[in-house]
């Protein structure tokens, strides 16, 4: 049967309810370029709508799988993809505010609208007490408004029927999401209401029209959910203020965990926080300047995966940027100053580190020097990995929600698994059409430097082809060089035989290695003897240059700043055509293999950009 505005709907099972929610779902990724632009509490990062998007997405694929009647059993099913896929704040709001339902309602195989009105009580105290400091005028106001709606017209007019049910809810809901603006002051001073609410009230709406207007029985399955195209964004409402840098989330599974200490743990370390599931497997979402500390605390009570750190600090300068058409996206293999990171706005997609069961976030859970004190001092051998392809996509679809293209400049394919991973990423990203993977057959300083070269043609007005153009000519014109004087560590990660260290120990020899044109990196030549190798490696660098040409030049060390400096003062009075040089620390992608005391250097032939989208040269 159709269900016509006035037809009377008793109960859902599990057909009717997966059909309702996915319509409210549906709504929220169609609103979600909209809930983006008003996003400007807690931080101003222009997410909230990506975040709903991807966390109902994620619901959305749970789904497909799902062919039961029972609506109890698909409530669980919810509850359970929602603290996987659940993204931001509001996100792991959702997340919880399913929990509720899903403990509430779990056994019943229909869902009658007076146990629905009683449900959304315990969803309602859910969500409040996932939040460490609720304010009011956010979404668990409008969810509070909401379940008081519900449980008062079924209390006062006995109600059987959930259309009579939810419109009634629904008007209650949206008049508390219009009383937001004037409930918090970074609302008022933006004259928005609250996007977390926004998306909430947009949900209950697309639920209510379906059920007033679509087919309870059709046989269709939820569509694939996919991502607004981006507009341009009002850089003047962007005026709230950043208290702590990184939105960071992980899940948690353990055995009758004890969430009120977890939140106690959890409390003081940021701000923003959220605890959200049940007493085996939690989703964290705080704000913190330390996402190490968040995890470490989090391990005390169980197995930690999905960590992710979102730099909320750099996501609010984007928010502000005029140009708003091409993104340009790194992993953190690629070294280069946090200047550069900042100045150019390049996104950076953490590595994986671990020593032994202990992993971090590359640069974010540990930082350069911290990593190569484990190296030393950590018993357990070091080891990186490549970002999840959840990693990348996530940044994919974050970027993709504000820019017409994304290009994302890979860790060389000979050396890593990091180009595969995000290829695969781009291409089940919401719009991966509009994502380019490009292989920079770098690592490193060179990797940096080929993504600060695309990061300036954009800047300098580029076009996605002349982008994509000049990255590929420049890449040929990229080489990088590395000194390493303990071959120890790069034998213990496998990437040089035994034999050679043992040659190169006898007979005194020091390695250079180098990156062939197709990206390969391997040892290509020995110094004899260790005296003067400073002097000696600057002059090995410069006769790989030619006579007549300008370069820049990238020097980085492993806790060897002073050798750093000497090499670039060698550099720079043996090549006299620099147009630029910097030094900075080596990550881990490198550091692994490299050891304490390596140098790196990578030189890139300087090619001046004009207005027209072609390098002068």
């Amino acid at each position: 049967m159709n269900s016509g505005p006035h037809a009377s709907i008793r109960y859902l099972d599990g057909k009717r309810l997966k059909r309702s929610l996915c319509a409210g779902f549906e709504r929220i990724v169609a609103e979600q370029e909209p809930l983006n632009r008003i996003n400007v509490f807690p931080v101003p990062d222009g997410d909230t709508g990506t975040n709903l998007a991807l966390t109902v997405a994620t619901i959305t694929d749970a789904l497909r799988q799902f062919d039961s009647r029972h609506a109890g059993e698909l409530l669980t099913r919810v509850a359970d993809a929602a603290l996987d896929g659940a993204r931001g704040n509001s996100g792991a709001i959702f997340a919880q505010f399913f929990q509720g339902l899903a403990d509430a309602l779990g056994d019943r195989e229909r869902i009658h609208a007076t146990e629905f009105a009683a449900a959304l009580k315990a969803a309602d105290e859910y969500a409040r007490t996932a939040l460490s400091s609720p304010k009011e005028g956010t979404i668990i106001t409008v969810i509070g408004a909401y379940a008081e709606a519900i449980r008062g017209c079924a209390d006062r007019d006995g109600a059987a029927d959930f259309t009579t049910l939810l419109h009634a809810g629904l008007e209650v809901a949206q008049k508390s999401l219009q009383a937001t603006t004037d409930q918090l002051e970074e609302l008022r001073r933006a004259g928005v209401v609250d996007a977390g609410a926004r998306g909430f009230v947009v949900m209950l709406e697309g639920i209510e029209a379906f059920l007033r207007q679509g087919s309870l029985t059709a046989a269709a399955e939820p569509s694939k959910l996919s991502v607004a195209n981006p507009s341009t964004l009002n850089a003047a409402q962007w005026s709230g203020t950043v208290d702590h840098r990184y939105c960071t989330e992980c899940v948690l599974n353990g055995q009758n965990i004890d969430l009120r200490k977890l939140r106690e743990c959890l409390t003081d370390l940021g701000s923003s926080l959220v605890v959200a599931g049940n007493q085996n497997k939690i989703k964290i979402h705080i704000h913190v300047d330390e996402p190490s500390t968040v995890f470490d605390v989090a391990s005390n009570f169980g197995a930690v995966s999905d960590q992710k750190a979102d730099d909320i600090l750099h996501q609010t300068e984007t928010m502000r940027l005029a140009n708003r058409r091409i993104a340009i996206v790194t992993d953190s293999a690629a070294d280069m100053p946090d200047s550069a990171i900042h100045d150019l706005d390049i996104h950076i997609v953490s590595l994986r580190i671990s020593f032994g069961s202990e992993t971090y976030l590359d640069k974010v859970g540990l930082t350069p020097e911290q990593f190569l004190q484990e190296l030393v001092s950590n018993p357990e051998r070091a080891r990186t990995s490549q970002p999840a392809p959840g990693d990348f996509r996530r940044m994919y679809d974050y970027l993709g929600s504000h820019f017409q293209h994304v290009i994302s400049i890979s860790l060389t394919k000979k050396a890593s698994g990091t180009w595969q991973a995000a290829a695969t990423a781009a291409q089940r990203a919401q719009r991966s059409e509009h994502i380019t993977v490009v292989d920079s057959r770098n690592v490193s300083l060179g990797q940096g430097l080929i993504a600060m070269h695309a990061a300036e043609c954009v800047r300098a007005g580029y076009s996605l082809d002349g982008v994509l153009t000049s990255v590929d000519e420049i890449a040929a014109q990229t080489q990088t060089f590395g000194l390493v004087t303990d071959l120890s560590y790069a034998v213990r990660g496998g990437r040089i035989r035994p034999s050679i260290k043992w040659l190169a120990d006898r007979l005194r020899l020091t390695p250079i290695l180098s990156n062939t044109i197709d990206g390969t990196i391997g040892v290509r030549n020995f110094m004899a003897g260790r005296r003067d190798l400073l002097r000696r490696f600057a002059r090995h660098v410069a006769r790989r240059t030619q006579p007549g040409k300008t370069y820049r030049v990238a020097i980085g060390h492993a806790n060897c700043q002073d050798d750093a400096n000497r090499l670039r003062e060698e550099l720079l009075d043996k090549l006299p055509g620099i147009e630029s040089s910097y030094v900075t620390e080596l990550g881990s992608a490198v550091g692994v293999h490299a050891g304490p005391g390596a140098l790196l250097v990578s030189i890139q032939e300087y090619r001046p950009l004009s207005s027209n989208g072609r390098s002068k040269h």
